[in-house]
């Protein structure tokens, strides 16, 4: 197999369980919900998103990301160890790092003067505010370790034994930061800079794998990530609803 054959190999392979994570990640949260509702088991909005990120990070992407790497039968490794002094170093400097690159590009794009799309989960918090405070535990829980494994351990992983490392970071945080432009709110144009401003923290994210070798460390810069933004968006809405 020639050099661009196996680029072209690895790049579909890589998108192919990406979107397969994606499509699983749709329908079972679906069809599970909507057996709930017709059975005429009515479910709290917190636990709506609850069972959803349980059945689409945890279930779909995590799910579909181990059947991969044990069909691969090991041509893959993920690897995973108790944090070293390291590990915990890019853990705390990934996280402010991930936070000063999503501010970087929030600034750019507002002096630019472009509108930013946003994600639904805010429609769904202004309403339920205590949403915001179950995603603080679930970021470390399931929405980190599932996305995390799927885009940097399986999909960097693949991508890096044909591209190399700087490649293979950069087309999983453009494909990590795509898959999130169904979760958004908004015109096509204003989703698209939301994809584009995420895109900054995902290369982070990816960045910290690579030189740490240790998938936590992602998984934690990640959930850390997150935790911030929600517990802003908590502390915003009881700030408004203060007066």
């Amino acid at each position: 197999m020639n050099e661009q054959s196996r680029k072209s190999r690895a790049l579909t392979e890589a998108l192919a369980i990406a979107f397969l994570a994606a499509a699983v990640g749709v329908v079972l949260p679906l069809a599970a919900i909507s057996t709930i509702f017709a059975a005429g088991i009515e479910l709290k909005p917190s636990a709506v998103i609850a069972l959803s990120i349980l059945l689409t990070q945890g279930v779909s992407f995590g799910g579909v990301a181990l059947l991969y790497l044990a069909l691969r039968r090991g041509r893959i490794h993920v690897p995973l160890r108790w944090p070293t002094s390291s590990d915990w170093h890019w853990m705390a400097g990934g996280s402010v790092l991930a936070l000063a690159a999503l501010g970087v590009g929030l600034l750019v794009v507002s002096l630019i003067g472009l509108p930013v799309g946003e994600h639904q989960l805010q429609d769904i918090g202004a309403a339920n505010p205590e949403v915001f405070l179950l995603l603080i535990p679930l970021s470390f829980l399931l929405i980190g370790p599932g996305e995390e494994l799927l885009f940097r351990g399986v999909v960097q992983g693949r991508l890096r034994q044909a591209f190399g490392a700087g490649a293979a970071i950069g087309l999983a945080a453009v494909t990590f930061a795509a898959m999130h432009l169904m979760a958004l709110s908004g015109p096509l144009a204003a989703r698209l800079t939301a994809v584009a401003v995420l895109l900054l923290p995902s290369l982070v994210f990816g960045l910290a794998y690579e030189r740490s070798g240790n998938i936590a460390v992602p998984i934690v810069i990640h959930g850390s990530y997150n935790a911030v933004l929600l517990a802003a968006s908590f502390y915003a809405l009881q700030a408004e609803a203060g007066g």
